[in-house]
């Protein structure tokens, strides 16, 4: 599992170190699946519908995902989160790190994926897409790191999952 001497060696698109960031304040480091996944394009929006409350809980954002970082700002620019800090991770060294793993078929493709699939693309505008950018079967998770210490993490049991940002972060905040 990652320690606060990986925290200082991992950094983000501006150059801050993970550890840097949280001394500062409590951050939400996100891992997405491949951008073309319905789920991860989900958790997109939702990030930008929660950004308000991690601005006045003091909490950061940093997305981890496994394209060009110039490939990742478009997806970031169509969801509104220009200029969000991320970490580009093609070789999913980080995702292995932190102890995500390569989903079983069940968790990738199984009927809760199906149908969660089927809810998301009937109350949202998202639309399925069948590009792949990065590794199909990695598992995504969530980890809330305040000065150098996981606080609170959600591992995804199958990739159709919808996290509770907001209880993620309560953990380390007046909110």
């Amino acid at each position: 599992m990652v320690n606060a001497k990986d925290l200082a060696t991992i950094k983000t698109n501006t150059g801050e170190s993970l550890s840097a960031l949280s001394r500062t304040q409590p951050i939400l480091v996100v891992f997405l699946r491949r951008f073309g996944c319905i789920f991860c394009r989900e958790a997109l929006l939702d990030i930008k519908s929660n950004q308000g409350f991690f601005d006045e809980n003091g909490t950061k954002v940093v997305m981890v995902h496994m394209s060009e970082d110039s490939d990742a700002e478009k997806y970031f620019k169509d969801y509104g989160l220009e200029g969000i800090s991320h970490i580009s991770d093609p070789e999913c060294v980080l995702y292995s790190k932190f102890g995500l793993i390569k989903g079983s078929f069940s968790q990738l493709y199984g009927l809760k994926t199906w149908i969660r699939g089927f809810e998301v693309v009937a109350n949202t505008p998202i639309r399925p897409m069948f590009n792949q950018i990065g590794d199909g079967l990695q598992m995504p998770g969530i980890f809330l790191i305040h000065n150098d210490q996981i606080k609170e993490s959600y591992i995804h049991k199958s990739v159709s999952d919808k996290p509770n940002y907001r209880n993620l972060v309560r953990c380390c905040t007046n909110g």
